[in-house]
């Protein structure tokens, strides 16, 4: 989810729109097949990657369902949030950016992600290895969702989900599952991932407030001690899961003043992840842990 998102974002990201009103005919057919032809290779791309990170090692069998939600400390369910929230983040930026009207493009825009997460639960339906889950469907359609609520309550994004990831020694011990390199351990090793709700808080305040722009306050959740989804199958492997818990400053990027339309496109790509920061973590295991320098 995350090869797919990330594949999709720098394919169509625009941070800079025009009002569809003052794009002639012509600009906007223009940025229209741009965004269409985008949209195609990025996902057709996104789908190849993910195919070989996930469904290689199975074979194909008959459409099935499987329950899992309570795999992974629901950990892959923040992942299909914070996904399907980008990948709708950006169908709204998309489609102002080429000239759509407020309206449509904040309502089709929203469907950008579900649209685009629905085609890959289908090919877990029909994985031997995965199977078709109705909570994973939940959690895309929750983060399209966030989308749509934020633009039709203030036509804008003020509380963004964000990712960070540090690695950790469970891969040694499960490198099929949980990742042989960095690469797949950052896209399947839940125990170093964190996922992030990151406000603006100057969003919230008087424009004529001295409160920094740039500082974000974010809460964040993790998990740990997971070898495997199954929470049965990690006690008989003598692992015990537990909760983590976070809240931290946040640096805000797109806040950042800068004259560089190179800086601005910059930031709105790492907007999607956090900047290592000093957090309290809360964790049912050991309790309150102070990290100088989280990530």
């Amino acid at each position: 989810m995350l090869l797919s998102s990330l594949t999709v974002f720098n394919t169509i990201a625009q941070p800079t729109v025009t009002p569809h009103d003052t794009l002639t005919v012509r600009q906007k057919r223009t940025r229209q097949l741009a965004l269409g032809t985008g949209f195609v290779v990025g996902y057709a791309v996104s789908l190849k990657l993910l195919s070989d990170a996930w469904y290689k090692e199975y074979p194909r069998a008959p459409f099935h369902f499987y329950d899992d939600r309570h795999h992974w400390k629901q950990m892959d369910k923040a992942g299909h949030f914070w996904t399907a929230f980008h990948q709708s983040r950006i169908g709204v930026d998309a489609l102002r950016w080429a000239g759509t009207s407020e309206k449509k493009a904040i309502w089709l825009g929203s469907l950008v992600g579900l649209v685009l997460q629905t085609p890959i639960e289908i090919l877990d339906g029909m994985s031997e290895g995965y199977g078709f889950s109705n909570s994973d469907m939940v959690a895309n359609a929750a983060g399209a969702a966030g989308v749509l609520g934020q633009q039709l309550a203030w036509g804008e994004i003020r509380v963004m989900p964000k990712f960070s990831f540090h690695s950790t020694s469970y891969p040694t011990t499960r490198l099929e599952s949980l990742g042989n390199n960095y690469a797949m351990q950052v896209l399947k090793d839940y125990n170093g991932q964190t996922y992030w709700l990151s406000t603006d808080i100057s969003r919230f305040l008087p424009s004529d407030t001295r409160y920094p722009k740039w500082l974000n306050v974010a809460v964040g959740y993790g998990a740990a001690g997971m070898v495997v989804g199954d929470p049965v199958q990690n006690r008989a492997l003598g692992y015990r899961p537990y909760r983590k818990f976070y809240l931290s400053p946040d640096l805000n990027l797109q806040n950042i003043p800068t004259r560089s339309g190179l800086l601005r496109k910059v930031f709105y790509v790492l907007s999607i992840v956090r900047v290592p920061a000093p957090a309290l973590e809360y964790n049912t295991k050991r309790g309150f842990v102070f990290r100088p320098l989280y990530y």
